[in-house]
């Protein structure tokens, strides 16, 4: 299966390194150049890319918007969005994250981690540069946005219709753990963790992993360690 992929990018030098390595991979293909989030929006409506790679700030349309009406859109349910930024944890990351991004990867990145990226983004995983602890991550999560009282009350109401078992999985989710690794310490099989796993993102009305963990640091399931 290939993987399609689009481009959202101001610098056109930086899509055309991204187009030649990405057009190099036997299982990708690049599908479309957006200059801008609202050209990304409409080619990613256009070619319906399996990953988008979109530049975080860009003049007029930036990167977040664009990923919010992604992610709004029921007929680009299936796209994956991914974060390109220079400062790889900031207020502008967790705030693509909550809308809806998948994950974020600094522009300093080696290309296998850009490809590594793109892989991961298509098979629904949460994707976090190694920069990119996830305790910083839960401090900007728990610092920001104290005033969505009324979204806060709305998530833990919908965390409350988990069981306890989704609850425990969702947990080791947002510990950064693979289903392979949660199935180990919960003493299951993989594929049962991946079911915990997909009820869980359906209750909460969550596009993949990533979504798990902003939820589950915003209901305060799970809390940033102290230091």
């Amino acid at each position: 299966m290939t993987i399609r992929v689009l481009l959202a990018d101001d610098q056109a030098l930086l899509r055309s390194a991204f187009r030649v390595l990405v057009d190099s991979e036997p299982d990708m293909e690049v599908v479309g150049e957006a200059a801008d989030g609202a050209e990304a929006v409409e080619l990613a409506r256009a070619a319906r890319p399996d990953v988008v790679l979109m530049d975080i700030r860009m003049p007029g349309t930036d990167g977040l918007a664009a990923t919010r009406s992604i992610s709004a859109d029921p007929g680009l349910d299936g796209v994956r969005v991914v974060m390109l930024t220079t400062f790889e944890v900031d207020e502008y990351v967790v705030r693509a994250l909550r809308a809806g991004a998948s994950g974020f990867l600094g522009k300093g990145s080696e290309p296998a981690e850009l490809l590594g990226a793109i892989r991961v983004a298509h098979a629904g995983e949460a994707l976090l540069s190694p920069a990119a602890t996830k305790g910083l991550i839960a401090s900007f999560l728990a610092q920001s946005d104290h005033g969505a009282d009324e979204r806060h009350g709305a998530r833990e109401a919908r965390l409350a219709s988990l069981t306890g078992r989704e609850r425990e999985v969702l947990v080791h989710v947002a510990g950064g753990l693979s289903n392979d690794e949660i199935a180990a310490r919960l003493q299951v099989s993989p594929l049962t963790v991946k079911t915990h796993v997909n009820r869980a993102m359906a209750k909460l009305g969550a596009r993949d992993r990533a979504q798990l963990v902003v939820t589950a640091y915003e209901t305060g399931l799970v809390r940033p360690r102290a230091g």
